[in-house]
């Protein structure tokens, strides 16, 4: 195929749409059910399930379940089109299915899970014909569990899970849609302070206090964050402060989140951060153990190519983006695992609105994430991804810009 060939493609197109709205019983069903039954990091076992024979009722896909890791799968089809001996382009979709503790599916974890597999299935509807493609396409839909707590990507990353993947799409429920908005990197410190059990009123000159240790840490984070740029965050909480009153506190535990926009300057404000913890353990004569229990969450690469033509497609549809000052800005929001898999494939991560102002992680975005309305939104966002990849499957010239703007993005890191 011509990469000038327009027709052809908007052919393309409109045959995933179809697709997709032939399927959107189903589609909406596999959501409901995913958030009818809410699973927490590391046990989405339903979601896993439901995901597997959404995809094995179709025999061309190959579906492996369990894959590398207990509630991850893999969905491939293809490869079609190409030359013989042409390396393949694998187009990625990802599903996110987990929930939050207590809330449910308050994220909209289901709505991603919902739009990667109809983004995928209508890309397959759209290139299942096509014999004269410029190079050999094959898809691959990844699960990807536990992005809310336990970095599920990155244990796919280090698992190797991503190393034939080419490009990668997911969209992520929010208040608006913005094809781009940068998430930042997060680190997690757990700090725990070791001191010596003594009676509070008897000897209290017998103890250590461990308390003193967590309550001097927490005061010299407060104080470090005037002298912190404006886009760095530094917030946590003290754990456990001790068992009884009149015993001085021996074991205290503090956990923080740290934040930053680019990772060259994680190292700056870990740095500080340690150097409080451990001026307070020296003041008080406690013992200080610092550990990080969690993979970093790296901020999410730009890809401007990828952005552009995802906008395209969703105004073709009726997607409407405001301007470039609220999801765009400078303005910081969350953290995602995305993040690491934007380092290693060139990818696109937009945000799509589902018929609510409630913000992500309320009991009233939980509701909406499972209401009738939002299959509208979701759908549509299904299909502008799809849309964005034939466009990059059928013209090498833009995968060429998407592949230059990636190297670009890692460069600008360092």
């Amino acid at each position: 195929m011509l990469s000038g060939d327009m027709e052809k493609r908007q052919q393309m197109k409109d045959d995933l749409q179809r697709c997709i709205d032939a399927h959107k019983g189903e589609l909406h069903s596999l959501s409901r059910d995913i958030w009818s039954n809410p699973e927490v990091a590391g046990n989405e076992k339903h979601a896993h399930d439901r995901l597997v024979r959404f995809f094995s009722q179709d025999q061309t896909w190959t579906v492996q379940s369990h894959y590398k890791l207990p509630t991850a799968f893999r969905a491939s089809w293809g490869p079609v089109g190409g030359g013989v001996g042409d390396p393949v382009l694998n187009v990625g979709f990802l599903c996110e299915y987990d929930a939050l503790p207590g809330i449910g599916h308050a994220c909209g974890h289901n709505l991603i899970a919902e739009v990667g597999a109809a983004a995928a299935v209508g890309l397959k509807a759209a290139l299942e014909n096509q014999t004269e493609l410029p190079v050999p396409v094959k898809i691959t839909v990844l699960g990807t569990p536990a992005e809310e707590a336990l970095g599920g990507k990155i244990e796919l990353i280090n698992a190797g899970a991503f190393a034939d993947i080419d490009l990668v799409f997911m969209a992520h429920p929010a208040q608006q849609d913005a094809s781009f908005h940068p998430c930042i990197i997060i680190e997690e410190m757990l700090v725990k302070y070791y001191g010596k059990a003594s009676h509070a009123a008897a000897y209290p000159w017998e103890g250590v206090n461990a308390l003193d240790a967590a309550v001097l840490a927490y005061n010299n984070i407060s104080v470090l964050r005037q002298q912190l740029k404006p886009d760095w965050r530094i917030h946590g909480i003290i754990k456990h402060g001790g068992e009884k009153p009149n015993i001085i506190p021996a074991y205290t535990e503090l956990e923080f989140y740290l934040r930053v926009p680019l990772l060259k300057d994680l190292c700056d404000l870990k740095a500080k951060a340690e150097a409080c913890f451990r001026a307070a353990a020296g003041a008080t004569g406690c013992q200080v153990e610092i550990t990080f229990p969690t993979p970093t969450y790296y901020n999410i690469l730009p890809n401007a190519t990828l952005a552009s033509m995802y906008e395209s497609n969703g105004k073709a549809l009726g997607i409407h983006f405001p301007e470039q000052t609220a999801m765009n800005s400078n303005h910081l929001a969350g953290s995602t695992d995305f993040g690491n898999v934007s380092f290693i494939v060139p990818g696109i991560h937009p945000f799509f609105y589902i018929c609510t102002d409630a913000l992500n992680h309320t009991e009233e975005y939980t509701e909406a994430a499972g209401a009738e309305k939002a299959q509208l939104y979701t759908l549509r966002t299904a299909k502008a991804l799809s849309m964005t990849a034939v466009d990059v499957v059928c013209c090498p010239d833009l995968l060429k810009k998407v592949r230059d703007d990636f190297r670009l993005a890692k460069l600008k890191q360092k």
